[in-house]
């Protein structure tokens, strides 16, 4: 029997507001593919990206025109070739695996010939506010790993009122590409006495030329800079860690391989997310024990989650039940 490719949009809305450099949502829009043999249909969620040239409508375009080649039998290398990494090939390709081991009654690890996932802490997401707020969030949510989204003016007080308000945290800064050669020797040195973890993607990334030998205390990653396996020439020099995102690599195939290729090249791995529901999720936890930082708290930042949504239980997020996904 053919398979069949369907899809539809889907509005999530996040507990109270999400807030970094470039502006603030309410809810989170995502998208879910499914495709059907007839008797099983395997999952994919992902989430469009205006950073990245992506809408909703586009992303859906995209999977729309795969239609007729998913019926006939594409299988996840041929999608490579036929589709560029982002969000469509993402869902997608989650879909397929999700599909095949449904199909096999195998767990995607296996197919895979990953080990199977454990338990793992993740970092816990504040919005860029006041420093005054983003101290009491902080204080609040009393977690293991923080990651603040920095990216305005004043970052070095928030993040003096926040080290303040979580002295045993390990802090993440995230700067989504807010600062400059003006104020990054400063932000820097403050991150480095305030004894910082990871500082995802202080400049942006066509600017990005200035971080390319400089000394750093504090290990700096790349996210906007940093989408798939070819955009390991570009960072060379750079960066000490790159954030994994399966809407930015294109699903789970090729971000196994970036993977393999960060560990190769010395990198420090993160492993990140949009703000999503669990069905995005579930497919990154199967890099977790490959990485140095996770960043799976889509779910956290939501009013609510889809069912048979992953285990939180605090911090710490547990692999998925195949009703879920893999």
């Amino acid at each position: 029997m053919p398979r069949r490719l369907g899809f539809r949009v889907e509005k999530w809305p996040i507990s109270g507001a999400f807030t970094i450099s470039r502006g603030a949502k309410t809810e989170a829009t995502v998208i879910v593919v499914e495709i059907s043999d007839g008797t099983r249909a395997g999952r994919g969620e992902c989430v469009p990206y205006a950073r990245y040239g992506e809408s909703p409508e586009s992303v859906a375009g995209q999977i729309e025109e795969l239609a007729a080649e998913i019926a006939n039998g594409m299988d996840r290398q041929a999608l490579q070739a036929r589709l560029s990494a982002g969000a469509a090939r993402n869902a997608i390709d989650c879909a397929l695996w999700d599909l095949e081991a449904k199909h096999s009654g195998k767990r995607v690890t296996a197919l895979a010939s990953l080990a199977a996932p454990a338990p793992v802490i993740t970092a816990y997401t504040l919005s860029l506010d006041t420093p005054e707020k983003m101290a009491a969030a902080a204080k609040q949510a009393a977690r293991p790993v923080l990651k603040l989204k920095f990216g305005a003016s004043g970052d070095v007080e928030r993040l003096r009122a926040v080290r303040e308000a979580a002295p045993a945290a390990k802090l993440i800064v995230d700067a989504n590409e807010g600062w400059s050669r003006a104020n990054l020797e400063e932000n820097l040195r403050a991150c480095a006495e305030m004894n910082v973890a990871l500082i995802e993607q202080p400049l942006p990334a066509a600017e990005d030329d200035l971080l390319r030998g400089m000394a750093r205390s504090v290990p700096i990653c790349a996210d906007e800079s940093f989408h798939d396996r070819a955009s390991f020439a570009k960072i060379e020099g750079k960066y000490d860690a790159v954030n994994i995102k399966l809407d930015k690599t294109g699903g789970l195939t090729e971000a196994l391989l970036a993977a393999d290729e960060a560990r190769a090249r010395g990198l420090q791995i993160m492993i990140g997310c949009m703000v999503s529901t669990s069905l995005s999720m579930a497919p990154a936890l199967l890099l977790a024990n490959r990485a140095a930082f996770v960043d799976l708290d889509g779910p956290l930042l939501l009013a609510k989650d889809r069912e048979h949504a992953l285990r939180y239980e605090g911090s710490t997020v547990f692999p998925p039940e195949p009703s879920l996904w893999g």
